[in-house]
């Protein structure tokens, strides 16, 4: 008799946010989440609205609260890759460290002196998603 079991958190497949209703129920904590990254980053509202990709108004009505729609697969993706990039700075380095980092310039050939910030959002999604990659590598998380 084989036996059924349930998928383990480390099995079981990343959201893709593809449906309405799971954006729905992740938009609240993914807001919730970049306004105090943005706050930890010390972003400037046209910096946390570029990176979500977003207007920097839009930005503004979601930091104060008053913004009820809901994330699109993409912006979901771009707040799981800095939500992500958040908690591995602050597995890899001490609190402070973690939180300047993304505004150091950086001599990795991935950001070509720019601070990570600055790359990100010239580069967008695959920018993102690399420099999240890089930060687990260098932590030992691959």
């Amino acid at each position: 008799m084989e036996i059924a079991q349930a998928a383990s958190p480390a099995t079981a497949s990343p959201p893709s946010f593809a449906e309405e209703a799971e954006r729905a129920r992740f938009t609240p904590v993914a807001l919730k989440a970049l306004v105090r990254i943005a706050e930890a980053w010390k972003l400037s509202g046209q910096e946390a609205a570029a990176l979500l990709g977003v207007s920097a108004t839009t930005w503004d009505r979601m930091r104060a609260g008053t913004w009820r729609s809901t994330l699109s697969q993409d912006q979901l993706t771009r707040a799981s890759a800095l939500i992500g990039l958040y908690k591995a700075l602050h597995l890899l380095f001490a609190d402070s460290m973690a939180d300047r980092w993304p505004r150091l310039p950086n001599r990795n050939p991935l950001f070509a002196g720019a601070a990570p910030v600055a790359a990100m959002i010239e580069g967008g999604i695959p920018h993102m998603l690399e420099t999240r990659r890089l930060v687990d590598a260098m932590r030992g998380g691959l």
